[in-house]
């Protein structure tokens, strides 16, 4: 026989249990999408939302092998993608027409994974043609509607790129009608986009005869070494019509995905689509040997992909995605089932769901400054709980090995600050303080034991952050440890000005030739470099002791070089660089390290202990 206040307690706890059920049926871990006026707006609130497309999905055109779920995983915690584009090719070969089946389970796992992740997926209808095949666009949309309509993360793009000479009022709009109406039959309200004329560039065209239905965009793609402000004032003048735009596919390279990355035109795209709320998916996540691929051939299927793996356009693509909005809400918030038992950090006492926090993103705060914990833009793992602390709120508890938070933070200038850190916990641990995402590390902060999770310190540490709009991220390198707040301070940059040399202007050098440069600024640069080889370059006058960054201008065809940063001569080395695979030895990129350097009259010298790169110039900035 039970005891009686055994039998109640298990009926309170199986009430609580039906009830939570009943309200995790209907809350969604991603706010729907839905347009407002002229903008895509998340949970009614505007964002510009960055993601990456992948590689047509045709059997035996190579971009197949990336439709599982580890590639979208990796692109959500690595790249904190908030949205993935499922490319299902059609009628070429290897597309759906040929393959039905086969097609639509590649999309299936990419839809899976992508609402298992929290992000929003587009199921695109990969084709130019598609105006001429309406029952089957018809027929493959319902059947997605059937399966995933009553997820918000599904996005509809039921027209890739209609050709020139489909026209909008007789073609593609009349298509799209069709389409539109199956859909609703079965999926009443997730958003559906639609292409516009001329590869999804005509839209200003479709402004002047929108579609009469709720929910709809329409699809603008660009391609940053073709398309500049040109296409811009079309689509500003879309948007002023009163239309809302979704990029669904956009590149950093040429409009044939091949060539060099133009970074210039992509950065203003990215400020625009900032700007005018204008979500995106770049192209593509694949490894062909073409311009526009975000890895490098051979890269691994199941992401996990370093800077070596990635392209010049994956490298500078990855970090516009970090830098791109996030989803309203942020994080997945933790259970926080019954507390905890402190074990993890956080002491159990008052539960701490995890609901409470991630309110930081409407507004970046201005540095120098307060943050408290629990205000983080996005997290892994965590949850809140209430603090003991003075000025009472919450705390960040639960903090295990790999858990991580990201802050929108505004820089005002680059310099040296001081973080200050409010700490507590029975465990010491070590928590790493980096760009978000892990672009950039900016310093390692050891973390005391306290002897209880709410006797709270503080603890210090020293960054050199960059100037402006960024994430700064917290991961956990070990846990077992609690944070209320932190405090940024600082900022001074006691500066100089930079210092350049040339990289042919060296006094003596071993070994290396020099060659036309087509990098900005024309001149020379310096090539043929082979393990051994050196040069030894002219005094430069430091203003003080301390810490420097050296920045270098380097391209490399095939990567695997190293670049040593001396005293000329060889009897200090400052610091050892390798030379990423840039695609090209004209193909530029700038490698930066920061040293300590003496004051005065210095001459450095450039070592080659491994060879395979190209050097235009370096830089010496006082920190």
């Amino acid at each position: 026989m039970f005891p009686i206040h055994f039998i109640r307690s298990f009926q309170r706890s199986l009430l609580l249990c039906l009830l939570f059920a009943l309200t995790c049926a209907t809350a969604w871990a991603v706010p729907p999408l839905t347009v407002s006026g002229n903008r895509v707006v998340s949970g009614g609130k505007a964002v510009s939302l960055g993601g990456a497309s992948l590689f047509w999905s045709n059997n035996g055109w190579g971009g197949e092998k990336f439709y599982n779920g580890d590639v979208v995983g990796w692109l959500k915690r690595d790249w904190n993608a908030t949205v993935v584009r499922a490319a299902m090719g059609v009628d070429d070969g290897g597309g759906y027409f040929q393959d039905p089946d086969g097609n639509r389970q590649k999309v299936m796992r990419v839809v899976d994974a992508a609402i298992a992740n929290d992000i929003y997926v587009i199921i695109d209808w990969h084709s130019h043609h598609a105006h001429q095949y309406p029952d089957q666009a018809v027929s493959f949309f319902q059947d997605m509607a059937r399966r995933y309509g009553n997820h918000p993360n599904v996005i509809y793009e039921i027209y890739n790129e209609p050709l020139g000479d489909a026209s909008w009022d007789n073609h593609i709009k009349p298509y799209a009608e069709r389409v539109i109406g199956a859909i609703r039959q079965i999926d009443p309200d997730n958003l559906i986009i639609v292409g516009t004329r001329f590869y999804s560039q005509e839209v200003e065209e479709a402004s002047w005869n929108p579609i009469n239905a709720n929910n709809i965009a329409y699809t603008l793609h660009f391609y940053a070494g073709t398309h500049g402000q040109y296409l811009r004032d079309k689509a500003q003048a879309a948007m002023n019509n009163g239309i809302a735009l979704f990029v669904t596919e956009w590149g950093t390279v040429n409009a044939n995905g091949d060539g060099g990355v133009n970074e210039g035109e992509t950065r203003a795209w990215i400020n625009f689509m900032k700007a005018n709320g204008i979500s995106h998916a770049n192209w593509a996540v694949n490894d062909k040997s073409e311009g526009a691929s975000a890895m490098w051939p051979g890269a691994s299927t199941s992401g996990g992909w370093n800077d070596g793996a990635l392209t010049p356009s994956g490298r500078l693509v990855r970090n516009l995605v970090r830098a791109a909005d996030p989803i309203p809400g942020g994080g997945d918030g933790g259970d926080g089932g019954d507390g905890g038992d402190g074990g993890d950090g956080g002491d159990g006492s008052d539960g701490g769901d995890g609901s409470d926090g991630g309110d930081g993103c409407d507004q970046s705060a201005t540095l120098p400054g307060k943050i408290e914990a629990e205000a983080y833009c996005e997290m892994d793992g965590i949850q809140t709980e209430n603090t003991s602390d003075q000025g009472g709120g919450l705390n960040v508890g639960w903090i295990d090995p790999g858990d991580w938070l990201s802050y929108a933070v505004n820089v005002p200038s680059a310099g040296r600050y001081t973080m200050n850190l409010r700490v507590a916990g029975l465990n010491a641990g070590q928590l790493q303080i980096e760009q978000g995402g892990g672009a950039a590390v900016y310093a390692i902060v050891n973390i005391p034991a306290t002897g209880a999770w709410q006797n709270w310190t503080n603890v210090t540490v020293d960054l050199d952050l960059p100037a402006g709009e960024q994430r700064l991220g917290l991961l956990a390198l070990t846990g077992g440890f609690n944070i209320n707040w932190f405090d940024v301070q600082g900022g001074d940059n006691p500066g100089g000005e930079t210092l350049v040399m040339q990289g042919e202007d060296y006094l003596v050098m071993n070994g290396v030739q020099l060659e036309g440069c087509s990098d900005q600024g024309g001149g020379q640069n310096v090539g043929w470099i082979d393990p051994g080889d050196w040069m030894s370059y002219p005094e430069m006058d430091l203003p003080r002791a301390g810490r420097y960054r050296v920045a270098f201008r380097v391209a490399s065809q095939n990567g695997g070089g190293e670049l040593q940063f001396e005293k000329a001569g060889g009897d200090i080395v400052y610091q050892k660089l390798n030379v990423p695979r840039t695609g090209g030895w004209q193909n530029w990129e700038t490698i930066e390290t920061v040293v300590e350097l003496p004051a005065g009259m210095q001459r450095f010298g450039i070592f080659a202990p491994a060879g395979g790169w190209n050097l235009n110039w370096f830089s010496v900035t006082p920190l």
